[in-house]
């Protein structure tokens, strides 16, 4: 196990190993199910940017080769495994002006792409972007444009303005993206994914590239781009929207007068006739929160979810330690956490480096942190961005999938455990863990019948890795209970949130356990099981001190079923072989904690 602290006296610091046992836990219990899995991992990185660039190519070669080790490399460094590059210019880029790769004189066109060139990108990033492939064959690259050419948009300008509506602007657009994904591919530098536009409803951009792109435009681009891609590189995947979980209160201020605000853009392209060329949606952090990826998950389950922007950021004056320490929090939570247990396939912060002063930077974000800082000095400083990077990129391979986990925690903090598990290829399993609360925190991780428990410091980040086993491995089948409701009493709880697979949510008597209390389920259907679990989640006590559970297949007539005392948060009843379609768990025993169920589940 490795963890990071908040006060930096441990950075990725690998602790002794803890032991599997068949003891069970009295603590709040991760329960591992490798049986039940979601989606795939591409990746996690960040962006080697033009600026990014610069403060890598100032330092001194030998220290420029460590410093890409350290980020790259799996075994010596965290083993970053996905970048997202602009495609031109960003805000962050160390040239005195914006640029794409067919720029033109004011009045001029060029549809045939005569001059398109990357040129720029020769000089940097593409010999660090080599160099990251050959640390790390598995490296996958997004491309994505701040800005079209100025002559195809409406203001001439990369600062603002929207595509000329028209279809030989579409095109030439089309073409001038898959001519980049040519030119990086015969620099030795294939492009994996491709998104048509950067934060498309960031319509006032401060004095750097963007373009206003409505729904409208998205699909006619990605409709010219979508066969001229598959022709040229068809192993590119386009990506829709990029941009905020939700859309920011400034993007609507400015929309302009007539037009709708679009405040749910990815919904209308996936539901475009441009769905067809898109695998997916990519979503960046500055506005909402992640559960917006599972509510688009749910209405489009076949296309995927990608985290590709998050910057960490320092306000003027505000001490080193405090940006460490809050950075480290809401990243953990928001970026590695709660975007992956939300359905992403990456997690990908903005800058990988940048020098000492948030730059260099040409318009845009002066608050913006790096996962490295470049010293005046010459020296290399990581950032909390390098390690919450580090604790996923390092542990969990690209192939790797989710897989069940219970957490606790919530992106918004309620001071809980919070945790999400992964099955790499090789068979192993990675389970990263922050404790939210300020104070140390224990808990339980429960694999198969085995069990280990640990505390971690308040603020703490630690990933735990094991390899196959076969004894870690789950026997029982889970039963999603999907189709069930509940009903509890007393009544003051919504009792579907015993139910919802989701321990951070809870029914809670909200008065001290005494007999008589219950809560009945109704399954939908009659379903075999012989093990029924209850969760009593992360606040300790709040387990039943006794309780009976009894079937029914009419919800009148109960029969016991089992019965016993509770001996901590995670209660295990196995039973034999059994068929119900109502089942009622009801308190026998009185105590002064209330009783608490954050998940209820069934096995067979």
């Amino acid at each position: 196990m490795w963890v990071t602290t908040p006060d930096r006296t441990e950075l990725l610091t690998e602790r002794p190993s803890v032991t599997f046992g068949a003891k069970p836990s009295d603590q709040p219990t991760i329960v591992v199910d490798s049986r039940r899995t979601y989606q795939p991992i591409d990746g996690f990185g960040a962006s080697l940017t033009d600026s990014a660039a610069a403060a890598l190519q100032k330092l001194a070669p030998n220290v420029r080769d460590d410093t890409m080790r350290r980020l790259f490399d799996p075994i010596t460094g965290i083993g970053v495994s996905f970048l997202r590059q602009p495609i031109g210019s960003s805000d962050f880029t160390a040239a005195s002006e914006h640029y794409t790769y067919d720029d033109m004189p004011a009045g001029q066109t060029d549809f045939p792409l005569h001059n398109f060139d990357i040129s720029h990108d020769r000089l940097a990033p593409l010999p660090l972007l080599r160099e990251a492939k050959r640390l790390n064959p598995e490296l996958k690259i997004m491309g994505t444009p701040w800005s079209p050419p100025a002559w195809m948009k409406t203001t001439g300008s990369l600062v603002g303005g929207r595509l000329k509506d028209d279809t030989s602007v579409y095109d030439a657009y089309a073409r001038y993206l898959v001519e980049f994904v040519r030119a990086y591919a015969a620099s030795d530098v294939p492009i994996d994914f491709l998104s048509v536009q950067n934060e498309p409803q960031n319509r006032a951009p401060d004095a750097y590239p963007g373009t206003d792109m409505p729904v409208a435009q998205q699909v006619r681009v990605i409709e010219a781009l979508g066969p001229k891609l598959r022709r040229a590189s068809p192993g590119t995947r386009i990506l829709a929207y990029d941009h905020n979980w939700a859309t920011h209160p400034d993007d609507i201020a400015t929309t302009p007068p007539g037009s709708p605000p679009e405040t749910d853009y990815p919904y209308e392209v996936l539901r475009s006739p441009a769905a067809k060329w898109i695998d997916g949606t990519a979503f960046h952090c500055y506005y909402g929160d992640p559960s917006a990826q599972s509510a688009l998950h749910t209405e489009f389950p076949d296309k995927g979810i990608w985290f590709t922007e998050c910057s960490g950021s320092s306000s003027l004056g505000e001490p080193p330690e405090k940006v460490f320490r809050d950075t480290l929090a809401w990243h953990s939570r928001n970026v590695i956490l709660g975007a992956t247990r939300n359905w992403a396939r990456s997690a990908v912060n903005w800058n990988i480096a940048l020098d000492h002063t948030g730059g260099p930077h040409n318009g845009g974000c002066a608050t913006c942190t790096g996962l490295i800082t470049v010293r005046s000095d010459g020296t290399v400083t990581p950032g909390a961005e390098y390690y919450t990077i580090g604790h996923m990129a390092k542990f969990v391979r690209p192939g790797a999938r989710r897989i069940a986990s219970t957490s606790f925690g919530t992106t918004g903090w309620n001071g809980q455990i919070m945790d999400v598990a992964f099955r790499n290829p090789d068979g192993s399993t990675a389970v990263i863990v922050h404790n939210e609360n300020d104070d140390p925190r224990s808990f339980a991780v429960t694999s198969g019948d085995q069990t280990f428990e640990y505390s971690l410091p308040g603020g703490a980040l630690a990933t735990f890795l094991w390899p196959p086993s076969k004894a870690l491995e789950n026997k029982l089948e889970y039963i999603p209970l999907t189709a069930a409701t509940a009903t509890g009493m007393p009544a003051h709880a919504p009792a579907a949130t015993a139910i919802d697979d989701d321990a951070s949510t809870r029914w809670t008597t909200e008065q001290p356990q005494q007999p008589g209390q219950y809560i009945d389920i109704d399954l939908g259907r009659p379903q075999i099981f012989r093990r029924l679990t209850l969760d009593s989640g992360g606040d300790l006590g709040d387990y039943a001190r006794h309780c009976d559970v009894y079937v029914s297949d009419n919800g009148a007539d109960w029969h016991p079923l089992a019965g016993g005392a509770g001996a901590g948060q995670l209660t295990v009843i196995d039973v034999r072989l059994a068929q119900a379609r109502y089942l009622r768990i009801a308190t026998t025993a009185s105590a002064g904690n209330w009783w608490s169920l954050a998940e209820i589940a069934l096995y067979r």
